[in-house]
């Protein structure tokens, strides 16, 4: 079971990063991940910083999540001898970082510039391969740094799209018991109860979550924290990901633009909790509340890639099994985007 063994969100809380990395015993040559943006809006001071703690600090400066980037940052990692690597941005600069030091073997902290998935503390990492998104298991950070003033600057669609991703752990548990039942598959109670627990804080939240506010920032930035702690103790991404992430990732193959993972997960929940006969209707009103999508104007996706996605998805990670079963007739597929109001 991997953890974070420091967890760091609030105001400024980026300042603490050299003593967070010299509390870890952490020493030597830090490397960090950013884009171009991100270098800007956070990286620059990450490296002020542990410059001034007496670190060697180096900048892999990427433009992608994809193959070439990791071995690029690699290199950089072997030609400058990097003792640990930090991920500073969103899920491409954490998910590069988090798999370059994986494979070089050396610990990674993350320090996120937007909320928009619990990607920022959990052990998998989305890769761009043949520029559609494939989830690959790495290392669990050993450190998160999230400062809320950053994270509540960033797009506040980024920080919706978070809550769509946290929201849909009500049918990701959901399929989880149903594949315990059926299939006999290992399941954890803790990391259930965790899961939903981080689900509903948000669903209970929606009313607060508004753009701009540091507040509505930290309660995001928790529950996508405690998230990813649920799947480390599970040891599988099951407690945050089920059906609901199948249409995501189907989408994600078919749809010419596919809209953020989050918000994509957040209309999937809308209709995977429909098939399970639970309480659609919360899920839908709390997203709506939030300003999350909720249909396929929403996330700007033709309603045809809806359906193709539905009826698709159960072969995507065809091991995890989910209310989708051995997969929807195109018939019911429109049937349940028709019914939810996602067509």
């Amino acid at each position: 079971m991997e953890l974070p063994r420091e967890i760091v969100v609030g105001h400024d809380a980026i300042l603490n990063v050299g003593d967070v990395c010299k509390k870890l015993k952490l020493s030597g040559t830090a490397l960090i991940v950013a884009d171009s943006l991100t270098k800007k809006i956070a990286g620059e001071t990450v490296e002020e910083i542990l410059f001034d703690a007496g670190y060697n600090v180096q900048i892999s400066e990427i433009d992608s999540s994809n193959d070439y980037e990791i071995e690029k940052t690699k290199e950089i990692a072997e030609e400058t001898n990097a003792d640990f690597m930090l991920g500073v941005g969103g899920g491409k600069s954490i998910d590069v970082a988090k798999l370059a030091s994986t494979e070089e073997r050396i610990p990674f902290l993350s320090i996120p510039t937007a909320a928009s998935h619990d990607g920022i503390v959990s052990h998998r990492a989305s890769i761009k391969k043949g520029g559609k998104p494939v989830s690959v298991e790495a290392q669990a950070p050993i450190a998160v740094i999230a400062d809320t003033g950053i994270i509540a600057s960033a797009p506040y669609r980024l920080t919706a799209a978070g809550c769509g991703d946290i929201i849909s752990n009500y049918t990701a548990v959901k399929d989880w018991e149903l594949a315990r039942k059926l299939r006999n598959t290992p399941y954890s109670e803790y990391a259930a109860a965790l899961s939903l627990m981080t689900a509903k804080i948000i669903v209970d939240s929606c009313d607060l979550i508004k753009p701009g506010l540091e507040e509505s920032a930290r309660i995001v930035v928790k529950a996508l924290v405690s998230s990813g702690v649920a799947m480390s103790i599970a040891g599988s991404s099951a407690p945050a990901s089920g059906s609901e992430h199948k249409f995501s990732h189907a989408l994600d193959r078919i749809a010419p633009e596919p809209a953020l993972h989050g918000e994509q997960c957040g209309v999937g929940c809308i209709m995977m909790m429909y098939l399970h006969g639970g309480d659609w209707e919360k899920i839908r009103d709390s997203l709506k509340k939030i300003g999350a999508p909720t249909d396929a104007k929403g996330l700007n996706i033709d309603e045809e890639y809806i359906v193709e996605a539905l009826v698709r998805a159960h072969e995507i990670n065809p091991d995890r099994y989910t209310i989708l079963g051995t997969g929807l007739t195109r018939e019911a597929a429109e049937k349940l985007a028709s019914v939810t109001g996602v067509i």
